[in-house]
């Protein structure tokens, strides 16, 4: 089975899709490229405060607009937790925790500056969430220059799951981050591939990897 575990397409509800509109259109796409699912993680930080309850209603409005539309596709609802002291702390606290295929919790760092965790220790907090008989996944470390290998091989040997991006690979952020997200599935670090979607021109670009003889990764528990 092809799943992104990773998207940001649910209508205005953080950095990614704008509209209902957009959001079908993107679905349709990934549909197309051949995900049998699709879970829809949207930001938790501290600029994008959202909830179970207002992203559950995001979720209801994004599957009632995909069966008018008439395409069936396979959608879930999770999050991308950002892991900075206004919000984590709190969520962790009160179980309010929503993982993927029942199993993974999406944790990522500050993209461009790791002192946004304000002492939040990684491994501390990976470790609760293990405790919790959860198993973090830890999103597109290849787009973290701060954070340095022997860490991350750390994260790893602790039990978090490594995931990249599509769009990574596809170039979308440039050579830099291209280079290390295929180094890290060269060195058999990576555990999942995800789309990363926000918007159509993720769409583009991962069907131009995609046409170049790449393909799209099956998830096996």
């Amino acid at each position: 089975m092809i799943i992104d575990f990773h998207s940001h397409i649910l209508p205005g509800i953080d950095d990614g899709a704008r509209t209902l509109e957009e959001s079908i259109q993107i679905v349709k796409a990934m549909s197309a490229m051949g995900f049998d699912r699709i879970t829809c993680t949207p930001h938790i930080t501290k600029k994008y405060r959202n909830t179970p309850e207002n992203i559950k209603e995001r979720f209801d409005l994004l599957v009632t607009g995909m069966k008018d539309s008439g395409t069936e596709v396979d959608l879930r609802m999770s999050a991308e937790y950002r892991l900075n002291p206004e919000t984590w702390p709190d969520i962790l606290a009160k179980g309010k925790l929503m993982p993927i295929e029942d199993k993974f919790i999406l944790m990522e760092f500050p993209i461009n500056d790791e002192s946004d965790m304000y002492g939040l220790d990684p491994e501390e907090e990976f470790r609760k969430v293990i405790s919790l008989g959860l198993t973090p996944i830890l999103p597109h470390p290849e787009r973290y220059a701060y954070l340095p290998h022997d860490t991350l091989l750390r994260y790893v040997d602790l039990g978090v799951k490594i995931q990249s991006n599509y769009g990574s690979l596809a170039g979308i952020y440039g050579e830099e981050v291209q280079t290390k997200a295929q180094a890290l599935i060269d060195e058999g670090r990576v555990s999942f591939l995800a789309t990363d979607m926000h918007n159509m021109l993720y769409v583009k670009a991962i069907e131009a990897w995609l046409g170049v003889g790449n393909s799209l990764w099956e998830y096996r528990r």
